[in-house]
């Protein structure tokens, strides 16, 4: 039963950035915004958050600083969209080429001025955010072990995430626009619903999610920022489109592929795959082969929104 515990809490570290980052994609591209940039902004907001914590660990530790350091990395995501959002509504450019320039980006800044703050691109924290046990909760059988011991106020705050899109996008009049701008836009338009606003929103929020979701993929995993987040901006969108651009699909598409990178990190830890004796290369590729697997699969029936993708003319009907 350890192992399932064990196993469990490894693919929520992993889960949550995904479920997060993948959400945030689908908010652009519900307003009819690719956001390939996902990588970059990701790796944006975990630098800025986590030089933030390493800045601090001196006067500073526990939640509360975590807590500083999301809204510093959503801060940045959101920012850092905007890029994307202008480039993309305002200049009509290719919404690919658009977010790999900012993909390509990301990295080069922030090995830049980490080098300049400290002489190192590398930023090492000090990791004071473990729960080891959430009071009363913990103690409930069972599910207590699963959810409220060795875990990250982060994985609460993925789930809270997920309730909250799903409310925003079905039951507001905001999601209700921004699925209208996704599908057709020159309707919203005639509506009297201003397209290149519910775009910008669109983008910012994604970017505020993804800039999260960088913070939230660094902190559980490891002790500092080497400018990567391990090429999660693109299995995220894997993960959209495997969850069909909905939210509690989107939920269980990030658990499979958090339980397959979970697979790949921790293996050692899991008794009867060390026994198996497999090349400790190919658990570290399943999770890439089963992103290849089911878009293979699944690609052909995807059903994004219509406009996505497309740069919207406001004169053009």
């Amino acid at each position: 039963m350890n192992v399932v515990y064990f196993i469990f809490q490894q693919t929520m570290f992993f889960m949550i950035p995904l479920l997060v980052v993948a959400l945030g994609g689908m908010f652009s591209e519900r307003s009819g915004i690719v956001n390939i940039a996902l990588e970059g902004i990701m790796t944006m907001g975990a630098f800025t958050g986590i030089l933030f914590i390493s800045l601090t660990g001196g006067t500073m530790s526990g939640q509360g600083q975590l807590l500083i350091a999301v809204v510093i990395s959503m801060v940045t995501g959101g920012i850092f969209a905007i890029f994307h959002a202008y480039a993309s509504i305002n200049m009509k450019a290719d919404q690919v080429i658009s977010g790999t320039a900012l993909n390509l980006f990301a990295p080069a800044f922030a090995i830049f001025v980490a080098r300049v703050i400290q002489g190192v691109q590398q930023i090492p924290f000090t990791n004071t955010f473990r729960i080891a046990e959430v009071p009363v909760l913990g103690k409930v059988p069972f599910i207590g072990d699963l959810f409220f011991k060795n875990t990250y106020v982060t994985t609460y705050l993925g789930f809270l995430v997920l309730a909250i899109s799903a409310l925003v996008l079905y039951k507001t009049k905001f999601g209700l626009r921004l699925r209208a701008c996704g599908e057709h836009p020159q309707a919203a338009d005639a509506a009297g619903i201003n397209v290149y606003r519910m775009q910008y929103a669109g983008v910012i929020i994604s970017g505020a999610l993804a800039g999260l979701g960088g913070l939230v993929f660094v902190v559980p995993t490891s002790t500092n920022f080497n400018a990567t987040v391990s090429g999660y901006g693109f299995l995220a969108l894997a993960v959209l489109i495997f969850g069909q651009w909905k939210p509690l699909k989107i939920m269980w598409a990030s658990l499979f592929f958090g339980l397959m990178k979970a697979i790949a990190a921790a293996y050692s830890g899991i008794p009867f795959l060390v026994n198996m004796g497999i090349p400790s290369y190919l658990y570290k590729m399943i999770p890439y082969i089963a992103t290849l697997i089911v878009l293979i699969f699944t690609s052909r029936n995807s059903q994004a929104p219509k406009a996505a993708g497309v740069p919207y003319d406001k004169g053009v009907r």
